[in-house]
């Protein structure tokens, strides 16, 4: 057959050259990255679509680094975040969200099961000290260490972990995972110093001879309320209790009684109720002045706490307490707020636990020039996570945030890069994000239907009465399977489609990172390539020719 003959024709894509098909472009296809759901809502920062791409591949260990790049902590993650990518995901309006958390843990368990080692880091010649080993702290403390930098850590209590090791139930979080993960950390050379409180910040910087500080102390102080009490009874802060449930070598000698009661309606009450329960409280009742609709307690603690047996009085308050009788008041909710109604009841409880709320310490900062510290402890920082004294940054709960694990971590790591751009004498240059990567972009048929993996859970009367982790993980199958459910959002995955496609074979692969190219010369703009893209990644662009 005639060369010169069009392509159309001998279906050789060379003999389009000579037709030049492609000026009869007015739009061409442009390949972009777009910022995949999950990954932008992670308050971690992680490059999720990442790091689950890897894991789709079998190459666990390289999975496991990537997360490590923005996240030290992936087992205790895990567990305990309350992962709001899955709210994201573009997966679950097609059928279920990718379980990322459970294939977070998978990869942070085999990592310490395989002992996994991450590359010692090269000293600068610089020293951090860091007040706290809460979830900020250590992650501050674990960046810095792998930019080079010596960290020295401050820890009041006599194990590291702050308020994931003392908030939070081992029933959620095994002390072992923690431990681990925390050894880790260490490994990279960060000093922790146990039982050692900071009580004067600028004489600890000096004394450590430190070049920077961050304050992570977190929030464990236990907000007061003044309760009318003609016999006071058994009464408890919620922060006292878990920490009590927590360093007790024979938990049988904490008694807590028959009947508790626990006053609050956030993630601490759910936990301390669950708590008491495992503790043998035969009946757990938690009184919030509000309705479920504006209980501040994540869902999942809810109705956990509520398989488990805990009784929830909503629209109550307490007004008095006599002995072991709590008075109560009904409430109702008006234009969002609870007023009261004037109808009052009575709740026999043999103990009272306080769950409303914590604050920052903050007397050790008392003498800090230029430092900004609200009542309850919460510090003013700049957007480099600096409060108003050079050198000092502080994260966590000590800045005004949400108060969760995740959280936490993402300011630690924030804090981290701005104190090595400080002590660098360098300023962070701002980044861009990339677009949105929305569900409206991908071409779902593709993909077939594939149910979300669920995590096995222990046996409910085991739940009521033992500190054994309540949910397990996945194994290798089910976390393989669960990592190939992510639907790559926004970003080429090399599926091949616009390659087979494109009726004028003007798609160029190039393979490894590059991809794909087009060759505009064949391409007449007909976005057929952009239209059949599983992932959204193809532009058209207008194009004056």
């Amino acid at each position: 057959m005639n060369s010169s003959t069009p392509f159309a024709i001998t279906l050789q894509p060379s003999s389009g050259l000579a037709n030049r098909t492609g000026s009869w472009r007015t739009q061409m296809p442009v390949y972009n990255r777009h910022l995949p759901p999950c990954n932008a809502t992670c308050s971690a920062g992680e490059n999720i679509q990442e790091w689950l791409y890897l894991a789709e591949e079998g190459k666990y260990e390289e999975a496991w680094q990537a997360v490590m790049r923005d996240n030290p902590l992936p087992a205790t993650m895990g567990r305990c975040c309350y992962h709001s990518c899955e709210t994201a995901c573009n997966r679950g309006k097609l059928d279920q969200a990718v379980s990322i958390h459970a294939v977070e843990r998978f990869l942070g368990d085999q990592a310490i099961k395989n002992n996994w080692k991450l590359e010692a880091p090269k000293a600068r010649g610089t020293r951090v000290l860091v007040i706290g080993t809460g979830p900020s702290g250590l992650s501050c403390a674990y960046h810095l260490a792998r930019l080079g930098h010596s960290v020295v850590m401050y820890e009041a209590g006599k194990k590291a972990g702050g308020m994931m090791r003392y908030g939070i139930p081992q029933y959620r979080l095994p002390r072992d995972i923690l431990d681990a993960e925390i050894a880790r950390i260490e490994s990279l050379g960060v000093i922790i110093h146990r039982n050692k409180k900071c009580t004067d910040i600028l004489e600890s910087m000096k004394q450590e001879g430190a070049d920077a500080a961050f304050l992570a102390i977190g929030a464990h102080l236990s907000k007061r309320i003044d309760i009318p009490a003609a016999e006071a009874g058994k009464v408890l802060d919620a922060v006292s209790f878990l920490r009590q449930a927590s360093d007790a070598p024979d938990r049988s000698s904490l008694k807590v009684g028959r009947r508790v009661a626990i006053y609050g309606g956030g993630n601490t009450a759910m936990d301390a109720a669950r708590t008491a329960k495992r503790l043998g409280a035969e009946e757990t009742v938690i009184i919030y002045r509000r309705d479920q609709k504006h209980m501040p307690a994540h869902p999942i603690e809810l109705e956990e706490a509520l398989q488990e047996g805990v009784i929830v009085n909503w629209l109550r308050t307490i007004k008095q307490i006599d002995g072991d009788e709590i008075q109560v008041e009904a409430m109702t909710i008006e234009n969002g707020k609870a007023v009261p109604t004037g109808k009052f009841e009575t709740i026999k409880a043999d103990m009272l636990i306080l769950a409303l709320g914590q604050d920052s310490e903050s007397d050790f900062l008392r003498n800090v020039p230029g430092l900004s510290v609200a009542s309850d402890g919460v510090v003013e920082v700049d957007p480099r996570m600096m409060t108003g004294y050079k050198g000092l940054f502080a994260g966590g709960d000590m800045v005004p945030a949400d108060r969760t694990v995740t959280t936490a971590v993402g300011h630690g790591k924030k804090a981290a890069r701005n104190i090595d751009a400080y002590l660098r004498g360098e300023s962070l240059a701002a980044t861009t994000k990339n677009a949105l990567a929305p569900f409206e972009r991908l071409n779902t048929w593709y993909y077939s239907d594939a149910p979300k993996s669920l995590q096995p859970h222990l046996d409910l009367i085991r739940r009521q009465s033992t500190f054994d982790e309540t949910t397990h993980g996945l194994d290798e199958t089910n976390a393989l399977y669960e990592a190939r459910r992510c639907l790559s959002c926004g970003n080429c995955f090399e599926c091949d489609n616009c390659y087979g496609v494109c009726p004028d074979n003007a798609v160029i692969k190039l393979g490894g990172s590059a991809k794909f190219a087009i060759n505009l010369d064949y391409c007449k703009g007909c976005g057929l390539c952009a239209a059949e893209c599983p992932a959204g990644v193809i532009d058209m662009v207008k194009q004056s020719i």
